[in-house]
Order: structure tokens, then C-alpha cells, then sequence
């Protein structure tokens, strides 16, 4: 893990997670709680953590399919104005075109199929490669490195 202010970014972390949906939450509140730290999000600010949940619970579920031998890798990276975070499962993938619109009529009652939905709508950049297994989140924090007094130099 790097934490600095030279230009450069603010954190850059790379961590494996098992294919445990109990392994979701204690994970991503640590991340929030680093971010917050370093300044890359503030206070209250909820939007990168609900969308990092549900790229987390659909890697863990339906790329790995619970497959305690499979892992989900997760980078992320916060930049002076942006978060960026990439979720990459060990799956077969899948094909982006063929979600169904969670917001049709024949849709909203069904009990899945709102997490890309919500990571879309959250996040100012969502794209999946790799066919599916990775897919990549971007979201600007709205300051620029100058106006932000938590950033400082550490390692």
C-alpha cells in the first residue's frame, strides 16, 4: 500500500478476497474507513461503498458461485479527484448485453438483478472486461488535491 501528495495517488491497494459473502462487509468497511482516512471520501459520503458491495456480492456469487477454492481480487486507487476500483472474480464471465432492465415493468419485482443497476447509477464510470469478470469503477471526489488538508505524506 502506498499513501503520498507528490501528484502521484493518495492510496493504491491491491487485496484477495475468499468467495465468502460474510467477507464482504468486514472488508469493505475497513476500505471506507482507510479511504476516509486518507481523505479520498468523506464523512456520510456512501455512494463508492454500496456500489464496491454489489461488484463484491456479484463476483463472490454469481462469478465464483461461493467456490470457497475461488477468490475475488479486488484494486483500487484513489487519485487527488478520483476513486477507481476494479473487481475481478475467477469465473467464466458473462455478457453485459444480456442483463435485464431492473426497472421494467416485468422486472421490479424480482428479487435479484439491481446490483449493475445501482453500481451505474452510484458511480460516474462502470465498464466490464474481460468478458465479464472484471469490471471497472470510477468516481470523481469532486476536490482537487490542493483543497484537501487530510492528504499528507506517509507511508
Amino acid at each position: 500500500m502506498t499513501v503520498h501528495n507528490q501528484g502521484g495517488p493518495c492510496l493504491e491497494l491491491k487485496r484477495s478476497l475468499p468467495s465468502k459473502v460474510a467477507a464482504i462487509s468486514p472488508f469493505v468497511d475497513r476500505l471506507m474507513l482507510l479511504f476516509r482516512k486518507c481523505g479520498c471520501v468523506s464523512e456520510g459520503e456512501s455512494e463508492v461503498e454500496i456500489a464496491l458491495r454489489e461488484a463484491l456480492a456479484n463476483a463472490i456469487i454469481h462469478g465464483n458461485h461461493e467456490n470457497s477454492g475461488k477468490h475475488v481480487h479486488v484494486r483500487c486507487r484513489c487519485e487527488p479527484t478520483e476513486i477507481s476500483i476494479a473487481v475481478q472474480d475467477e469465473g467464466s464471465g458473462f455478457d453485459v448485453d444480456r442483463i435485464s432492465d431492473p426497472t421494467a415493468p416485468e422486472n421490479t419485482r424480482s428479487a435479484h438483478g439491481r446490483g449493475i443497476y445501482l453500481m451505474k447509477a452510484l458511480m460516474d464510470e462502470v465498464r466490464f472486461e474481460e468478458g465479464g469478470v472484471v469490471v471497472h469503477m470510477r468516481k470523481s471526489t469532486g476536490q482537487t488535491a490542493s483543497n484537501n488538508p487530510q492528504r499528507s505524506s506517509r507511508k
